[in-house]
């Protein structure tokens, strides 16, 4: 399934990260600053210079005109919008195209379990299942994805909240959403957070579903590709 990215796009060069949310891009030879969609660290990726997608937005509101959309690595585009895997997700579970999850197409968003709110919820008659959605940008030099590029707390606790969904008698899946095309396989992050990955082996062992895919990646749209194999250790 693909999803349109629409909206006034723009080439842009990166010029630096000024915090988490805020950037600084050069468009037609001007300096501007630009909201970034990830609070992921992506130093790989947000490099001096790095050429990248911008959409100029209108709002006076606004404390930026722009959003960072994609960079280049390379002559390949990334994706590093955090909220596309779950639009990925829930258009492909709508829409019948995740393998996994046949027939389950009454999808609800942030619907909450416990002490956690996880991105999807998906049912057919009798059987549900809790659906976390989670956006990688990282691979590494031997083509594996892996996520997080740094601590995450809040997708620890996501995961080990699954362990009990099972124990309700429900399905519980993670799905790494590999936003662009380069990516052959994918593996926990254990160097940057090795409580994560823990989490990510015990909530394996227990039951909990885990899938990998990879997007291929346009200016103007971002479509799922494949699955690809996970290694959990």
């Amino acid at each position: 399934m693909k999803i349109n990215i629409e909206g006034n796009l723009k080439k842009a060069r990166f010029i630096k990260r000024i915090n988490r949310f805020i950037g600084e891009i050069s468009v037609d030879g001007e300096i501007h600053k630009t909201h970034i969609a990830n609070t992921g660290r992506m130093k790989e990726l947000l490099t001096e210079n790095a050429r990248v997608i911008v959409r100029h937005v209108e709002n006076e509101k606004r404390k930026t005109a722009y959003d960072l959309l994609m960079v280049y690595k390379g002559d390949s585009l990334v994706s590093i919008d955090s909220k596309l895997p779950n639009i990925l997700l829930e258009k492909a579970f709508l829409n019948n195209h995740i393998h996994a999850f046949r027939d389950y197409t009454a999808v609800k968003k942030e619907v909450t379990f416990g002490k956690s709110r996880f991105d999807l919820f998906i049912h057919r008659d009798r059987h549900a299942a809790f659906i976390e959605a989670k956006c990688v940008t990282y691979v590494r030099e031997d083509q594996v994805a892996s996520f997080p590029d740094a601590p995450t707390e809040r997708g620890r606790k996501h995961v080990l909240e699954l362990i009990e969904v099972l124990r309700e008698g429900m399905r519980g899946a993670v799905y790494f959403i590999v936003q662009r095309e380069d990516a052959i396989a994918f593996t926990p992050n254990r160097t940057m957070d090795p409580l994560f990955a823990d989490a990510v082996e015990a909530a394996y062992q227990a039951g909990v579903e885990f899938y990998a895919f990879t997007c291929k990646v346009a200016p103007e749209e971002i479509l799922i590709y494949k699955e690809i194999p996970i290694f959990f250790s």
